[in-house]
């Protein structure tokens, strides 16, 4: 009689019939989400180190002696790529947003050892991640949003006019993932010093490539005011998702991290992190890719990451009707329409990014916010280096087949929402949704530009009741019977 319900192979099979649905995961296709260094080798190794360490729980190192070494070596790396010294001390996280959830905790925590009373603040610029959004709501901090220009740099002396002594965090980026920006850090760092407020520098997406960049303000270690760093390895480390590296400034600070307890009957429990157990996969998976790359060959993945994102930008500025936002700083840039041309030759960010979609390379339509307008992300790797003529030729294409073609205007299906007097329930939600063009079952329309057109003029309280509809919908299992 067989073990299983299903053979082996047929459950494989049925798995690669339905990866076949996804966006392509490597030759540069997938222009966000993906970190594709080009090298099949290094996938092998990162597919080896994970299948050896797949048995094993990351909950306990004095169990599992090679997590300890593991982590150390990989923190060791990252901390001397970033200017840290022995003071400086770190922890393999699950991904950029655990990093970020741990770096506000700990701020938080300090602060109120510090001798702060009431709800804390967490400062930073509208463009940083909503990981930290995130975490000022799981702990109870205000979130202090600090507007930025058109092009998405904030200014000095806002942060600072924002700087008191309820405030326990301080976030700036390197660089922002919307639109790249570097934020002052340096400058920022300095006036939270005197005040004696934490500075955290997520460079999440930026971390394992700045440093290799040339011409570039301090913004790591080396700034003295900069208390934590996030790096996420499953980035332009090239590791498997999710592993990512969370440094702190000071050890005592940094047990604040920490939760333990010996309050119940079971083991002690000792967590760096919000998760108990987790995977090593990803952890081994890095470890060996720091050690087989090393800084030569970081930083060789980097210099072909550079060569195409410097093509990119030159591509772009040529394309009547698009221009890039701002003054982008590593290998990701925000394509906006140019207003400084007639209408008539005009290119919205959101249709081009569609058009660009059907001729095969994905982009990532980001919605109108503040004062940026509507914007379409590229992220760049070492495998774009291959695919530039065809990804230029399609870009161009792109413009050409939509210049001119104004902005989607939602408003009329807005006056189609029923009347709102509370809550939603998620029979409602649906409803909406399916008025919108989104069908019962959570699937979205071929054109993005119009959902992301509805995002852009709903409120945000709604947009984003109606967003957790949609996605919950699509893992929801069909009805029994």
């Amino acid at each position: 009689m067989s073990t299983f319900a299903e053979e082996p192979a047929t459950i494989l099979e049925q798995l690669r019939a339905l990866r076949e649905h996804d966006a392509p995961t490597h030759g540069g296709r997938v222009l966000s989400y993906v970190y594709d260094p080009g090298v099949a080798e290094l996938d092998q190794l990162a597919a080896d180190a994970t299948r050896l360490m797949q048995p094993v729980n990351g909950l306990d190192p004095t169990t599992f002696g090679s997590v300890a070494a593991l982590e150390r070596d990989v923190i060791a790396f990252v901390r001397d790529l970033l200017h840290g010294d022995a003071d400086v001390v770190g922890t393999v996280t699950t991904g950029g947003t655990e990093s970020c959830l741990l770096a506000v905790k700990t701020a938080r925590d300090a602060w109120v050892a510090a001798g702060g009373s009431g709800t804390p603040r967490l400062v930073m610029p509208a463009t940083a991640h909503a990981a930290f959004h995130k975490a000022a709501h799981y702990f109870g901090l205000t979130l202090d949003l600090v507007p930025v220009s058109s092009e998405g740099v904030v200014a000095v002396g806002d942060l600072e006019a924002r700087l008191g002594a309820e405030v326990a965090l301080v976030v700036v980026s390197a660089p922002s993932y919307p639109v790249a920006a570097l934020d002052p850090i340096a400058a920022v760092a300095e006036l939270a010093a005197v005040r004696g407020i934490d500075v955290h520098v997520d460079a999440c997406i930026g971390g394992l490539v700045l440093p290799f960049w040339p011409d570039l303000p301090a913004w790591d270690f080396a700034v003295p005011g900069v208390t934590s760093v996030s790096v996420d390895l499953h980035k332009y480390g090239y590791a498997p998702k999710g592993a990512s590296v969370l440094l702190q400034r000071g050890r005592d600070r940094q047990r604040l991290q920490y939760f333990a307890t010996t309050r119940w009957p079971g083991y002690p429990v000792v967590n760096p992190t919000i998760l108990g157990s987790r995977s090593a996969g990803p952890l081994a998976a890095a470890w060996a890719i720091t050690r087989a790359l090393g800084m030569p060959g970081f930083q060789g993945l980097v210099d072909s990451t550079r060569r195409s994102t410097d093509v990119i930008l030159d591509a772009i500025a040529a394309i009547e009707g698009l221009r890039v936002l701002g003054d982008p700083v590593g290998p990701l840039l925000a394509v906006a329409a140019d207003p400084a041309v007639p209408a008539a030759a005009r290119v919205d960010p959101h249709h081009w990014a569609d058009v660009v979609r059907g001729l095969g390379f994905t982009l990532q339509l980001q919605p109108a916010n503040g004062a940026i307008g509507s914007t379409t992300h590229l992220t760049i790797t070492p495998v774009t280096e291959r695919v530039l003529p065809e990804l230029l030729a399609a870009l161009a294409a792109g413009a050409d087949a939509v210049r001119g073609v104004p902005h989607v205007d939602a408003t009329a299906l807005l006056g189609q929402l029923p009347p709102l007097t509370g809550p939603l329930d998620s029979d409602t939600a649906a409803v909406i949704l399916a008025g919108f063009g989104i069908g019962a079952e959570g699937a979205l329309p071929d054109a993005l530009a119009p959902l992301l057109a509805i995002i852009e003029i709903t409120p945000p309280a709604l947009a984003e009741r109606l967003l957790t509809e949609l996605l919950a919908r699509l893992v929801e299992p069909a009805p029994a019977g």
